[in-house]
């Protein structure tokens, strides 16, 4: 299978295209105006409302928005792709390539790759339970005496959200674009109108305020950080959903409309503190009118909607690239879509997202209480974004190399000020995604150790493939028809045939001993699909190969016009493949380990569905493996 067309189709507008980035793309970021400015003025180290004090905010937020995202991640970190793919693995992918084709060592670059996708899933969880809940929260603005309704009715949203997940992308996000259009016009008039009404905000822009702030009172200035870093979440996305739009139409939507319509909003909300102090409660909705309040918060619900979609979607994705990986066991991936490959449906990563986002909201009750669990996580996954975008730099030829490590340099000094600036808010809610990271690290490592022992405990068992066609092939009765055996490794005698040579001591008259590679590139195109080694007497070495973001279908790959020379007849076919069950041995893992990679392999998908074998052409055997 090829890559899927519609995702770089030169043939797409570029307008169509940046429409459609800004739902998938800015949904996160694009809904911070509701907390971010509210939180550095009133949250957990609320400011007093004066004019010096919101010049220093307001200047802050600036900046930070345009070194780590208009420059950052717009200008530089796109241009770090792999294959037209972007995200933290595929970058971890490119890196590791670029260092073992170079002879260094890839573990440290692989560990930080994958710590940093298990940071994003503590960032979806979390992204939902705070987008919604701020813009429900506009009710208590509107209608004070219903504000404890705010919970149930963010836990009813958030639960049909989850629960439309199986209709797909296609089926929520058919709107997504135009009102994401609309929401970004919204913001821009609303803080136009305020400013218009203050237009002295706008020496906000000089950075002077927000130094003079730094040098003045260091310490409030330092807490500051964490509630300015809120306008910089979601911008990791802008590389993750690269590869379904490209980098032209991104930076288009950013320049184009998202980037003015945030600052215009955020420096509206700060005209309007300067106006009435009284307005850090909300500034965001207080900007609006008394009449347009409902449909504001009408219109404030489905676009944290959107941005509750789009980093579901991403998480089931990342889901998806970390399995092909090798670093989760295989999950049952529903594609809902005839049309777009990438848009697919993970139930178990569902149904886990869903229970943990409605805990988040019960325990935590508000905005600004959640606002205290947010960036840490968010914030060290981009200074791993700088390391291994540093890293591939230096091994790579270009004329820019001094200037772009100069300006990873500086990223990486303003990203871990921010890290550290959020660290202070880890006793009130911080160490939920940290803690959320860790544990899924190692969950991620675990699947990985585990998978590398079994088949070397396998390997020390498995004859030789060479010894084995020199050997008892020849002399083995032969019964009609043809078998596909699944294996780990092709030096090796497939456990599956090792068994079925032991009970029954027989062979098919066609033997396809076939190993599925997972590339470090996103997608491998049909024409380098399947590679056939005839290896004489009936025995055949097959290859199959898939990029990470592609889906295995071994029956299409054994249609291609490679698999000619096999003939092989799908009624007279059978599939064989080796199921591991984990037993107690000695070494290799610590006992917790081993029980928890037992775990996961009890949750693993099998074989027969992850390849879409088909159901009554499959034989599964069963093995033992000590750990």
């Amino acid at each position: 299978m090829s890559r899927p067309v519609p995702v770089s189709s030169q043939k797409k507008a570029l307008f169509p295209l940046a429409l459609a980035a800004l739902g998938v793309v800015y949904g996160d970021i694009g809904t911070s105006p509701l907390y971010a400015f509210k939180e550095a003025m009133a949250g957990h180290h609320a400011l007093s409302p004066t004019h010096g004090h919101v010049f220093a905010v307001l200047s802050a937020l600036f900046w930070a928005m345009t070194l780590i995202i208009s420059i950052k991640y717009v200008l530089v970190v796109l241009e770090f792709d792999n294959d037209g793919e972007g995200g933290v693995l595929a970058l971890t992918a490119l890196a590791q390539r670029l260092a073992r084709s170079a002879g260094g060592i890839t573990t440290g670059v692989v560990l930080l790759g994958v710590f940093a996708a298990a940071l994003f899933y503590g960032d979806a969880i979390i992204t939902p339970a705070i987008s919604v809940l701020s813009a429900v929260e506009g009710i208590s603005v509107a209608a004070p005496d219903l504000a404890h309704w705010v919970v149930p009715i963010t836990m009813v949203i958030l639960t049909l959200l989850f629960f439309i997940q199986r209709q797909g992308t296609g089926f929520v996000g058919r709107y997504f674009g135009p009102i994401t259009v609309l929401w970004f016009l919204t913001l821009g008039v609303l803080g136009l109108t305020s400013i218009v009404q203050t237009p002295e905000i706008f020496g906000a822009l000089d950075p002077r305020h927000a130094l003079h702030f730094a040098l003045e009172e260091p310490g409030r200035a330092f807490l500051m950080l964490s509630a300015v870093f809120l306008v910089l979440t979601g911008g990791e996305a802008l590389y993750a959903d690269m590869g379904h739009f490209g980098k032209v139409p991104v930076r288009v939507a950013w320049y184009g409309l998202v980037c003015p319509a945030l600052v215009l909003n955020y420096f509206g909300q700060g005209a309007l503190v300067l106006r009435d102090p009284a307005a850090v409660v909300n500034p965001f909705y207080l900007l609006a009118p008394e009449w347009f309040l409902p449909v504001l918060i009408g219109l404030a619900t489905a676009a944290t909607v959107i941005a509750s979609q789009a980093v579901i979607s991403g998480a089931f994705s990342i889901t998806m690239q970390a399995s092909r990986l090798g670093f989760l066991p295989r999950f049952r991936v529903l594609h809902t879509s005839d049309v777009e490959k990438g848009q697919i449906y993970i139930p178990a990563m569902n149904w886990m997202m869903w229970a943990s986002v409605l805990l988040l909201v019960m325990e935590f009750g508000s905005s600004s209480r959640l606002a205290n669990a947010y960036g840490i996580a968010v914030c060290a996954a981009m200074i791993i974004d700088s390391a291994l975008c540093a890293f591939v730099v230096t091994r790579r030829t270009t004329r820019q190399r001094a200037v772009l490590l100069a300006l990873l340099a500086t990223f990486l000094a303003l990203e871990t000020l921010f890290l550290a600036g959020n660290l202070s808010k880890f006793a009130s809610g911080g160490w939920l995604p940290t803690a959320m990271g860790i544990s899924l690290f190692i969950l991620l490592t675990t699947w990985k150790r585990g998978s590398a022992l079994v088949r070397e405990r396998q390997a020390a068992y498995d004859i030789p493939i060479s010894a084995f066609l020199e050997g008892p092939a020849p002399d083995v009765p032969r019964v009609p028809g043809n078998a596909v055996y699944l294996c780990a490794n092709l030096d090796l005698v497939p456990t599956a045939l090792f068994h079925n040579l032991k009970h029954f001591k027989v062979l098919h008259e066609r033997n396809v001993f076939l190993h599925v590679y997972t590339e470090e590139v996103p997608y491998v195109t049909d024409d380098n699909r399947l590679s056939i080694q005839d290896a004489g007497n009936g025995m055949y070495l097959a290859s199959v190969r898939y990029g990470f973001r592609q889906e295995p279908d071994i029956p299409a790959a054994l249609r291609l016009p490679a698999a000619d020379s096999l003939d092989l007849d799908p009624m007279t076919t059978t599939f064989f493949v080796a199921r591991s069950q984990v037993v107690e041995g000695v070494g290799g893992m610590s006992r917790w380990r081993r029980g928890l990679f037992a775990w996961m392999t009890r949750q693993s998908e099998g074989a027969a569905t992850t390849f879409h074998l088909p159901p009554n052409q499959v034989v599964e055997v069963g093995t033992q493996v000590m750990l």
